[in-house]
């Protein structure tokens, strides 16, 4: 639970609009007495809520960034829109989260734009939490940095640890490179400068992760750039969605079936539950000063709910100040040249 943290929440972002958006707050005040939001988007859905819910208050914005928008151009152009305007309180300290379900590119603009980067981070980099097992992970970037240098990775490496570290409380956490072999020697350019600075630079670094152990929990971190990562994160979730859809035909084809689905029905709710992405609210960007947690656009209550609740815990444990810190670590550790030698660019 946080301790007295305020969240700005974009009332007007995402698919399902303001009531999906409203019984999300409605939830994440009912789950965290500590928590107070800051209700932005147009006068009439902003002053209701704030009317009706002791710990909200309205902060009306006049304009609206759509999805189709260039995301830089909306950010600039449309200074009063619910997404900047969000992004404006985090820095002027009226508010120490923001959450939006709105257009991804705009957030993450806006994001870095008006709340700044955190001192020495290069690229701020979204992350994503991913249903493995025995335990989740967490992967970044998924989106934000399509071409990325070794030293974007291994400062990713570090933001996620602090990430993990800060809002999940996982200790020490195991930080891997995805790449398309175990062994040090394995990979592309980008990946073998990125793994030996990654050795140098960040604690935790547990060496390279392939793709088959991703969801096995061999890993508390993986860090990927932002194009292979937003390719891996879209695979799982048609995975994911394949397999239920099996599962859903496989038990509704015959009456015996049925009846292994009625007596199955709690654990598959459960494994439903595991995979949805609901269960993690949204995507973090790491790197920007305060909490931004990107929600999708299909985000339904629970959704917003939970985005809204990892921002104020990101936010409460000072995820930020853990990043700075970290990369401040990073920058002063001495490294040493790559050694010589050849590569192996292909997989076991």
């Amino acid at each position: 639970m946080s301790q007295e943290t305020v969240v700005a929440v974009d009332m007007i972002g995402g698919d399902e609009g303001a009531p999906v958006v409203r019984a999300g707050v409605q939830r994440a005040l009912a789950a965290d007495p500590g928590l107070s939001i800051v209700a932005v988007g147009p006068a009439e859905v902003v002053e209701p809520l704030a009317a009706a819910e002791e710990r909200v208050t309205a902060q009306v914005a006049t304009e609206a960034i759509a999805m189709g928008e260039h995301p830089a151009a909306a950010v600039r152009a449309k200074r009063d829109s619910s997404i900047v305007v969000g992004c404006r309180l985090v820095r002027e300290g009226e508010a120490q989260g923001f959450f939006s379900a709105g257009s991804t590119g705009a957030c993450l603009a806006a994001a870095t734009l008006v709340m700044g980067r955190v001192a020495g981070v290069k690229r701020p980099a979204l992350a994503q939490m991913l249903p493995g097992w025995p335990t989740p992970t967490l992967l970044l970037d998924v989106g934000a940095n399509a071409d990325c240098k070794p030293e974007y990775l291994a400062q990713f490496g570090i933001m996620g640890a602090a990430y993990l570290t800060g809002a999940y409380a996982v200790e020490a956490p195991r930080v891997g490179l995805l790449n398309i072999g175990e062994e040090d020697t394995k990979g592309s350019a980008l990946a073998l400068a990125a793994h030996e600075l990654m050795a140098q630079q960040v604690p935790g670094f547990a060496g390279n992760c392939e793709g088959s152990q991703l969801l096995k929990g061999a890993f508390d971190v993986v860090v990927a750039d932002g194009f292979t990562g937003n390719v891996c994160l879209k695979a799982i979730e048609g995975a994911a969605s394949t397999v239920m859809g099996y599962l859903k035909r496989g038990f509704l084809g015959s009456a015996k079936a049925k009846v292994g689905a009625l007596l199955a029905k709690g654990s598959l709710g459960e494994v439903k539950r595991t995979l949805s992405p609901s269960t993690y609210g949204g995507a973090p960007l790491l790197g920007v000063k305060g909490a931004c947690i990107v929600g999708h656009g299909s985000s339904d209550a629970e959704a917003v709910g939970n985005g809204i609740l990892v921002a104020a815990k990101a936010a409460a444990q000072g995820v930020d100040r853990l990043i700075a810190e970290g990369i401040a670590a990073a920058q002063a550790a001495p490294t040493s040249p790559a050694p010589a030698g050849g590569q192996e660019g292909g997989a076991r």
